[in-house]
């Protein structure tokens, strides 16, 4: 297994600088969108609101001022019957209106209006109204005719005066309501630049966080296939290993032990034919001969559970159809053996995998699921060998945290045998273990290369 280089650190930490990043971007550009947004309220409010106000008021006060032209021009009609100190009273009032209209657009004039024309107005508006006094109490003492020739050459003029100074303030509120529509143009067209290239920044944050989180994973997973690799191989290795050894050992005890064992058994019935009839030492001699044999009976059996010489002598087929027998006399549980389709041989190495898986399926049934009976199913299909091991006891439910050691040598030997293994529960309770092997899989690689380094001596 390869040391982890600093090429193949962890991402995290680029990760997290690409998210603070675009955190960053993100309260950034609100706290902008806000300044904006602010700015633009005041704007409103202290621009555009006022301005409009203070039109209301300067057209209030040119409403006034044409109030009084129409009432100056009754006056000088010389049909009227009314005398010229009646219209006094209509004076007063509009009088009073023009400098409640004054005061309140003074109040609510922006800053930016010119303030000379301001003065100018209401410098004009008190000679105005100074002069207006002179006509009425000329009038009032008699002298009509000269207040009508005051109208006609003073306050006439000075009206229109003051018509054109109301309209000059009139315009410059349009024009400073002008410009404020173009501000608030500019900064809506300033907060749409600046959401483009906020938003073409975060597509290139979340672009290049993307590209670094798809190469991360890719070495990421490369490194996860490369320990899976050797972890199978690792895994297969041992299996092979383990394999070569229990047929050394399985052979010595046949060969070895099973050999001295028959010679003291030979020799003991020989030297009990030498003893006396009903002798103490034939008696004995014949219980040695007895335990001798008992003792060479266990060890092939011994032998034989450690790996089975029938499959190499007899095949898979004659040495499942002997171990199910033994397993139900052992284990105590009823087992029902089918064979299905037309037998075909099977290798000798990959046999040896496919008892164990055997093995361990039943072992499980007889450990774990507390049933009291399998089914065992081997089936020679088309291109493929199946086998089946059936039992309806408490199911299989693996927690996250189990890893049997069974298990994952079951799922090694089926992928050492190029094979799939499943394991599923049965519906109304029990488990299901299915075991597929195709048929041209050929006795795996690391099993002959075992073989090949153990020699003549792991036989």
């Amino acid at each position: 297994m390869q040391p982890v280089s600093s090429a193949q650190r962890s991402p995290t930490a680029g990760l997290l600088f690409g998210l603070v990043l675009t955190l960053a971007a993100v309260v950034a550009y609100s706290a902008y969108i806000t300044g904006q947004i602010r700015g633009l309220r005041q704007l409103q409010s202290d621009l555009a609101d006022r301005n409009r106000k203070d039109s209301l008021q300067l057209l209030r006060i040119q409403n006034d001022l044409n109030s009084l032209a129409l009432a100056m021009r009754d006056m000088l009609d010389a049909d009227e019957p009314y005398p010229l100190s009646a219209w006094s009273a209509q004076f007063e009032r509009i009088h009073g209106d023009l400098d409640d209209a004054l005061r309140r657009e003074e109040a609510v004039a922006v800053v930016e209006s010119s303030a000379e024309q301001r003065a100018f107005l209401r410098s004009s508006l008190s000679q105005f109204w100074d002069a207006t006094e002179r006509t009425f109490a000329s009038a009032r003492s008699g002298n009509e005719k000269d207040a009508r020739e005051e109208i006609r050459l003073s306050l006439q003029a000075r009206l229109a005066g003051l018509n054109t100074a109301v309209a000059r303030l009139l315009v410059q509120n349009n024009e400073t309501e002008e410009q404020a529509a173009a501000r608030v143009g500019a900064i809506y067209d300033r907060v749409q630049s600046r959401a483009y290239v906020f938003l073409t920044a975060t597509l290139l944050a979340i672009t290049l966080t993307s590209l670094y989180v798809i190469g991360a994973n890719r070495r990421i997973f490369g490194q996860l296939a490369e320990f899976s690799r050797q972890r199978r191989e690792l895994a297969q290795t041992l299996i092979s290993t383990q394999e070569s050894t229990l047929l050394h050992i399985s052979r010595e005890l046949h060969d070895e032990f099973g050999q001295v064992l028959t010679a003291m058994g030979s020799m003991l019935k020989r030297a009990g034919k030498h003893a006396p009839e009903g002798s103490t030492l034939r008696a004995d001699l014949r219980e040695v001969t007895e335990i001798a044999q008992s003792s060479l009976n266990n060890v092939r059996g011994l032998s034989q559970a450690l790996h089975p010489v029938m499959l190499e002598e007899a095949g898979l087929e004659k040495t499942i159809e002997w171990y199910l027998p033994v397993l139900q006399r052992q284990a105590g549980i009823v087992i029902s053996y089918e064979k299905a389709g037309a037998p075909w041989s099977v290798e000798s190495g990959a046999s040896v995998h496919i008892y164990r898986i055997l093995q361990e399926a039943l072992n499980n049934v007889v450990r774990h699921s507390g049933a009291r009976e399998a089914w065992v199913r081997l089936n020679f299909l088309a291109g493929t060998l199946q086998l089946e091991v059936e039992d309806h006891g408490g199911g299989f439910a693996p927690q996250p945290s189990q890893h049997g050691i069974g298990l994952v040598a079951m799922r090694e030997r089926a992928g050492l045998l190029g094979g799939t293994l499943v394991i599923e529960n049965v519906q109304g309770g029990g488990t299901l273990v299915r075991l597929s092997v195709p048929q041209a899989k050929k006795e795996p690689n690391a099993r002959k290369n075992d073989d090949e380094n153990h020699g003549p001596s792991g036989r």
